[in-house]
């Protein structure tokens, strides 16, 4: 059985549909609650790395709270970006999945299928 770790916001749409594919395709997710449990900085700045993305692109840029704090800048720089997610896990977009393939920012959901 595959495993897999899902950075999850039970409240957000995408997040439970992922899951519910990792589950039909047989993984054995592990469910981190991120909200709750955020990941530390460098766990998050290593699972963007893995996927080949940005902190900027794994920003929640929708959150208002994003355009309130100048996330949003052409100059925004990555540093800024991570501090901000430490501080408000909210900015965090979700939902991030690690298998042994890869990492992904599953958005749309079907782009799990990547790593299975």
């Amino acid at each position: 059985m595959m495993k897999a770790v899902i950075y999850h916001n039970p409240m957000c749409g995408t997040s439970r549909k992922t899951l519910d594919i990792l589950r039909e395709e047989g993984a054995d997710p592990e469910v981190i609650e991120y909200m709750k449990t955020p990941p530390s900085r460098e766990e998050l700045k290593a699972l963007y790395e893995r996927a080949g993305i940005t902190p900027r692109d794994g920003l929640r840029a929708k959150e208002p709270l994003a355009e309130e704090l100048g996330l949003t800048r052409d100059d925004v720089t990555d540093d800024e970006v991570l501090d901000a997610m430490m501080e408000h896990p909210i900015l965090i977009n979700r939902p991030l999945v690690a298998t042994d393939k890869g990492v992904v920012l599953a958005r749309p959901q079907d782009k799990v299928r990547d790593i299975l």
